[in-house]
């Protein structure tokens, strides 16, 4: 897919991190561009300096979402990207013990749901919304193409630290759902890649003591530093342009292998 001004495109959780990168990289390239996100300060400012359009979107609410979906496409036209960042994990043991009292407590479940509400089932909402629309526009040459979806999963998809059950399970669910929705859309000219991020510097990252981040970056085999938020954008674009990537899962990391804890 050719990326210019012809091209509308949306970004969830596009006021910050790995979207604000993304959004950054696609309107460079042109693209209209409408950021879903639930900051709507940092959302309308990073709109702002792009030329872009800022949607309040909870995505892990219909009506929120179709609604930012409606905004961006009276304003921008049907959208041929999509490219999903919203997302958060948590911390918390599947049954531990409190040290100081011997406490067993379980994995609290209205967080373990939380965490899937937001990174998987908001990611196929969006998902779902936007391959609909998608099928409404007339393919484009030489391929017959529609559009392109990008997800982001994690590594801990594939190896989780301890206390990252729920935020492993709606990531592995991220890659996982991939290839059936390739699939799924494979004769409508749409295509989806999920990337796997490392240790990125953004925000939550960034918000940790300067000795722990080191110390994280130190992990990498190869660049010995925490991901930059471009080098994620970078690779999303490369998805959406390269029309023979469809259906993978790529993990974006410096060859980290995460340890158990």
């Amino acid at each position: 897919m050719k990326l210019n001004d012809s091209v509308a495109a949306v970004v969830t959780g596009g006021a910050s991190g790995l979207g604000e990168a993304t959004v950054r990289a696609l309107a460079a390239k042109g693209t209209r561009v409408a950021i879903f996100d639930v900051a709507e300060e940092k959302g309308n400012a990073v709109a702002a300096d792009v030329g872009g359009l800022f949607c309040k979107a909870d995505v892990t609410d219909d009506e929120s979402t179709q609604a930012a979906f409606a905004k961006a496409r009276a304003a921008h036209g049907q959208e041929r990207v999509l490219v999903n960042c919203a997302g958060r994990g948590n911390i918390f043991k599947t049954a531990s013990r409190d040290r100081k009292t011997g406490e067993i407590r379980p994995f609290p479940i209205q967080e373990f749901e939380r965490v899937i509400r937001l990174n998987l089932i908001g990611t196929f909402r969006c998902i779902a919304l936007a391959a609909a629309g998608m099928l409404t526009l007339d393919p484009s040459e030489p391929d017959g193409e529609r559009g392109a979806i990008v997800n982001t999963g994690s590594v801990a998809a594939i190896d989780g630290q301890s206390g990252q059950a729920a935020y492993s399970a709606a990531k592995g669910g991220i890659v996982g759902m991939t290839l059936p929705i390739a699939r799924d859309l494979m004769n409508e000219g749409v295509r989806i890649n999920t990337i796997l991020p490392g240790l990125f510097a953004t925000p939550p990252m960034l918000g940790v003591a300067e000795n722990f981040r080191a110390a994280l970056a130190a992990q990498v085999p190869f660049p010995k530093r925490l991901g930059n938020p471009a080098e994620y954008a970078a690779l999303a674009l490369l998805m959406i342009e390269n029309s023979y990537f469809n259906g993978e899962a790529v993990r974006l990391d410096g060859a980290i292998r995460m340890n158990p804890r």
